[in-house]
């Protein structure tokens, strides 16, 4: 299993950004134990509804926060009071800033260093994101607003997520395929290929792209029009017009060091003036989802199965792997290096074809 260090990518084991970390229909209100980044934590809801991200771990004799059932601290029910979380071990009570701010025992004196460490947790788009930044800074990437999420009344599905689980590979080698023009026809059969290129702007990295498809389109002569990005390292977008109009979003999450988790989800715009009753409109969206998901299975089997490559043997005709490598490199080190990594890769490089409209 290969490292960060192995890629050489820079001064953190683990990106700056903002990540998912859970499918937020799988979490109920009880505390449920997760590990991202080589660390433990324990996600819960307050009473509020509010979600909350904190250290597993109680500063005052090591109990797991979250992972107990023996306890009466658990069996009267009392784990969450308010927007607060408390030990099975010893019921010391911890508010959403991770301070303790409740010692059944010890009423009168609270220690100022009883802290747990929290994380910024944001819910959206029916998933729960997280910020990660090795230098404890606040968020320097904007969280995508996913505004088709709230689009209904103009024919959007909303997704389900799909879970691949966690992967054998570094994040690094996902992110390369937004430069992998060459496996396009022998891993998800596009044919007749109009155009592709890659942006590099800042902290987003973007892909065009436009073929044929043999799952996505509606026919053999149909062409499937992808506009993908990253913002930051851990978050793809893209709008897709296919036989559909769609969003797919791919997130993937260091759990370790060379070890990702891996979701998928699609939105896909059904019109409502189609003749189809609305049970209708979703099992299309969830068909067309289900192929979406296929065709990243597809890259999924060659991630599962692969050993690592830290020097591609790059022909011209593969696509700008260097460019997306540097680019990545800016989460990897300290922000103020940040400017370094993205001038050395800014602008647009052409892989196929010669102008996308007269492509088009």
């Amino acid at each position: 299993m290969a490292g960060t260090a192995d890629y050489k990518l820079g001064s953190f084991t683990y990106p700056r950004g903002w990540f998912m970390i859970a499918d937020a229909a799988t979490l109920d209100t009880g505390p449920t134990t997760l590990h991202f980044f080589g660390k433990d934590m324990v996600f819960y809801r307050g009473e509020s509804g509010k979600p909350h991200l904190v250290h597993a771990y109680c500063p005052h004799m090591g109990a797991h926060i979250g992972h107990n059932s023996t306890s009466y601290v658990v069996r009267d029910g009392d784990r969450v009071q308010g927007e607060s979380i408390r030990c099975p071990f010893h019921g010391w009570r911890f508010g959403p800033d991770g301070q303790c701010d409740d010692i059944p025992y010890s009423p009168n004196f609270i220690p100022k260093a009883a802290c747990l460490k929290t994380y910024r947790v944001i819910e959206r788009a029916g998933i729960i994101w997280m910020w990660h930044d090795p230098e404890g800074g606040a968020p320097d990437q904007e969280l995508p607003p996913f505004t088709q999420w709230d689009q209904e009344a103009d024919g959007w599905v909303r997704w389900l997520v799909d879970d691949f689980g966690t992967l054998p590979i570094h994040p690094i080698e996902i992110v390369d395929n937004m430069a992998d023009f060459g496996h396009m026809s022998p891993i998800h059969g596009s044919v007749d290929c109009r155009y592709f290129d890659n942006l590099f702007e800042d902290d987003r990295l973007v892909q065009r792209f436009d073929a044929g498809h043999r799952t996505l389109t509606d026919g053999a002569s149909g062409v499937l029009s992808l506009d993908t990005w990253y913002q930051g390292p851990g978050i793809l977008q893209a709008a897709m017009q296919g036989a559909y109009p769609s969003h797919m979003l791919i997130a993937h999450t260091p759990v370790a060091d060379g070890v990702v988790r891996l979701w998928h989800a699609l939105m896909v715009k059904v019109p409502r003036d189609g003749g189809t009753d609305e049970a209708g409109r979703i099992a299309l969206a969830r068909a067309y989802q289900q192929a979406s998901r296929d065709a990243l299975g597809q890259d999924v089997e060659i991630w599962a199965n692969k050993e690592p490559s830290f020097n591609p043997m790059q022909i011209p005709a593969d696509g700008p792997y260097g460019k997306v490598r540097i680019w990545y490199r800016q989460f990897y080190n300290p922000r103020e290096e940040a400017e370094a990594f993205r001038r050395r890769v800014r602008g647009q490089v052409v892989t196929f074809g010669e102008d996308r409209a007269s492509a088009a």
